[in-house]
């Protein structure tokens, strides 16, 4: 019976929805606000069609994010087969309606915008504290990889990677996730990944024994050609790469990009990252790890491969 009752509730919400936008039709409102009351619960599903205009995007954004960030607030949180009010269905339909219309979102700004909301009109007020906000940001990406690998066909490590690299922007998240499954079976894409995770242990392990990692490399203690070679490189890569990706042209970025892959196999080749010297070991991790955080922005390469957490 409480289902039952659950599901005539929202019935009788949509019907009203449907009522109130043919009601302000009949009473000359623009169409656009009247269509845009009309679609306010749409989509309903992956299948269902968007609102039909931008306002009524934006309204549906703001229904389905205002629900999520104070069922959250409260502790309505889904589990398991439990979703008694409907939010891994809300969390769909704002993905869905960000993705098919490419909107630039900021799910951040947008559920704090709610969050604020929420302490504002509520009375007693409903407070979301960041804790929470972190939960609905975690609840929609992860909606989010579902309609990519299920609906899009990208593997879930090419949609960790670009997700680990900023997702908070999904439209420009996603635009990452393709041009990384277009360049990754080219020849050198795949073996620089590889190096890239190298790297990452390396500068665990270096975490691990208490090194510190400097935070710019003294190009005066680079004597190796090595080393000299891969700073050099990756300095003129690094410029090209940082234009394209301003351009949003994230292809020709991770194309650049894998140009480095001659300079770390040779570095890795003849030069000791680990030696004796502090000073000298320091400032090659601090070369790596350069290296590793300028070149991880578009993705984070050592995610690619990883067993699947999801």
């Amino acid at each position: 019976m409480p289902s039952l009752f659950r599901l005539l509730t929202v019935i009788a919400i949509i019907a009203g929805t449907v009522y109130g936008g043919l009601y302000a039709l009949a009473q000359g409102e623009p169409e656009e606000i009247a269509w845009a009351v009309y679609d306010q619960y749409k989509p309903l599903g992956l299948d269902d069609p968007l609102p039909r205009n931008l306002t009524g995007c934006a309204v549906a954004l703001a229904d389905k994010l205002n629900s999520l960030v104070a069922c959250f607030a409260v502790g309505a949180i889904p589990t398991g087969s439990s979703d008694p009010f409907a939010l891994r269905r809300a969390a769909l339909g704002i993905v869905k309606i960000i993705l098919d219309r490419k909107l630039p979102f900021s799910f951040s700004a947008a559920i704090s915008a709610a969050a604020k909301g929420l302490v504002k009109e509520h009375s007693p007020r409903i407070e979301a504290s960041e804790a929470v906000q972190g939960q609905v940001m975690d609840f929609l990406l992860d909606r989010a990889r579902y309609i990519l690998k299920e609906r899009h066909a990208y593997a879930y490590d090419e949609i960790n990677a670009a997700f680990a690299a900023g997702a908070d922007d999904l439209a420009d998240a996603v635009d990452r996730v393709a041009a990384l499954k277009a360049i990754r079976k080219t020849k050198d894409f795949d073996p620089l990944a590889a190096s890239f995770k190298r790297i990452r242990n390396i500068l665990e392990k270096s975490a691990g024994k208490g090194d510190k990692l400097q935070q710019a490399v003294d190009a005066d203690l680079l004597k190796e050609v090595g080393e000299l070679q891969l700073f050099t490189v990756a300095q003129q890569i690094g410029r090209e790469a940082a234009q394209f990706k301003k351009e949003r042209k994230y292809r020709k970025a991770l194309e650049k990009i894998s140009e480095l892959r001659p300079a770390v196999d040779f570095f890795f080749d003849k030069v000791l990252v680990m030696a004796e010297e502090e000073r000298v070991r320091r400032n090659r991790i601090a070369l790596l790890g350069g290296l590793l955080k300028e070149f991880s922005t578009i993705a984070d390469f050592s995610e690619l491969g990883a067993e699947e957490a999801r």
